[in-house]
């Protein structure tokens, strides 16, 4: 982990450009929880631009959580309990007005701001927050998504829908156990792009 003053200057000059994130559903937003355990830096970086990326440099296009590199954008503040690799840092904690209620088949719409595309994949998964792991299989996945070569953007990549699972049997019912989590990493870019939004199921 580099210094913090380094992370300052990285998330910053990071941030000076937008890329990507979600608008709809209310996705997590940093705040007082989140600066306790990341930082104000870290918050200060997502307040600034919110669709920031993670990190500028990773050694995978894993499309599931990476949970074992560190940021070069987003300092945890050497603290275990920030884990930007989950919700981008946003606690639970500071989202709580935010949970939304889904039923077990319902369909759900997302929309999300892409200003600055950058091709490679993406999904939408839900997250048991306990140990950051995906619950099931992704409710939406794309091989290839905002890709910068294109003229225009299929609508598909800033509006869709994804269908609650039937089968989490009493899974997700209590607000803060799980979350779903938008998923994109630019290939070239070598960025990470995650937003959460937290849920429960009824």
């Amino acid at each position: 982990m580099r210094a913090s003053t380094f992370f300052s200057t990285a998330l910053f000059t990071a941030t000076a450009l937008a890329h990507g994130n979600i608008t709809s559903p209310p996705a997590r937003q940093p705040g007082p929880a989140m600066a306790a355990v990341c930082g104000q830096p870290a918050v200060a970086a997502i307040l600034a631009d919110g669709t920031g990326p993670l990190g500028e440099s990773f050694a995978s296009t894993c499309l599931t959580h990476i949970t074992n590199f560190t940021s070069e954008n987003i300092p945890s503040n050497g603290n275990p309990n920030c884990n930007i690799f989950m919700c981008k840092g946003a606690q639970f904690a500071d989202n709580q007005r935010n949970v939304q209620q889904f039923s077990a088949g319902q369909v759900v719409s997302f929309e999300a701001a892409l200003p600055i595309p950058h091709e490679g994949p993406a999904n939408v998964s839900i997250i048991d927050t306990a140990t950051n792991t995906v619950v099931g299989l992704p409710l939406i996945e794309f091989d290839t998504y905002a890709d910068e070569n294109l003229a225009v953007l299929p609508l598909n990549n800033t509006a869709f829908n994804v269908q609650m699972p039937t089968n989490l049997a009493g899974a997700c019912a209590v607000a803060g156990e799980c979350t779903m989590q938008w998923f994109w990493f630019g290939t070239n870019a070598q960025q990470t792009y995650e937003n959460c939004v937290d849920f429960v199921m009824v």
